[in-house]
């Protein structure tokens, strides 16, 4: 069951994260030319794969109670993070995101950004390129550092990576736009619901903790934080049609727009 959930959340975590850096790169590409683009590709993709063959084996090393103290609290702090913005995304409160948007608005600052050279690296798209691929990246590598080590099991955690990664570029590259019609803003929201779960399930049981059921706790909490999550959701939707007379109640589409 745990291994279920270990590759849904890692895959659905990453696929996020790569749809964000996928439309990056697609803007580089498209207004500047692939080469440089893919070079700066590659590049953040080397520096991610040493980022990993340093990290990886330390982790392992760490006592397991406390490294699910550590991981619990790290993605205890991420999930609620994102879990917020999903909250206030789904109430009306804050702007859906909009890939399509995302893309044109990297697209104009390139085209601004003088001419392509004629000969060479364009050094404008292969940084464009690299930074999409390395911050996003970054977040790909803390998901399967942690949720990886912290199960004992980083090439199931990889697989999952690498499955998002490898659906969401080809998809991406097939189209050449952004995916915009991918339910980004409802994958965060059931990510963000994952991620709080596990990191209070872990930090729990680094704490000391011992849930009944043992790993079969791990539905519990999840229906809890959804629950809770859908309440919240409902509450601030009735806020927001008080402020704003016309909007309507109830719990909306997660991620619509």
């Amino acid at each position: 069951m745990t291994a279920v959930f270990l590759l849904v959340s890692v895959f659905l975590a990453c696929a996020v994260e790569a749809v964000e850096a996928l439309t990056i790169v697609l803007a580089a590409g498209v207004s500047r030319g692939w080469r440089s683009a893919l070079k700066g590709v590659a590049a953040g993709l080397a520096l991610l794969a040493v980022l990993v063959a340093a990290l990886g084996p330390a982790l392992t090393r760490v006592p397991l109670d406390a490294l699910r103290l550590v991981v619990g609290g790290l993605l205890l702090v991420f999930g609620l993070q994102w879990l917020r913005k999903a909250v206030l995304r789904a109430s009306g409160f804050k702007a859906v995101r909009d890939e399509e948007a995302s893309f044109a608005k990297h697209v104009g600052r390139a085209t601004q950004a003088g001419e392509r050279p004629a000969e060479g690296t364009d050094w404008y798209a292969f940084t464009l390129a690299f930074k999409g691929v390395v911050l996003e990246g970054l977040e790909v590598v803390f998901i399967v550092l942690t949720f990886g080590a912290n199960q004992g099991n980083v090439p199931l955690a990889a697989l999952g990576a690498a499955a998002a990664v490898l659906a969401v570029s080809v998809a991406g590259f097939a189209v050449r736009a952004p995916l915009a019609r991918v339910p980004e803003n409802t994958m965060k929201f059931a990510v963000a619901v994952m991620l709080t779960t596990f990191g209070s399930f872990w930090g729990a049981e680094g704490a000391g903790a011992h849930w009944p059921g043992q790993d079969a706790a791990l539905l519990v909490v999840l229906a809890f934080t959804a629950a809770a999550s859908a309440t919240a959701v409902a509450v601030l939707r009735r806020v927001r049609a008080r402020r704003e007379p016309g909007v309507r109640t109830g719990v909306p589409t997660v991620g619509v727009g």
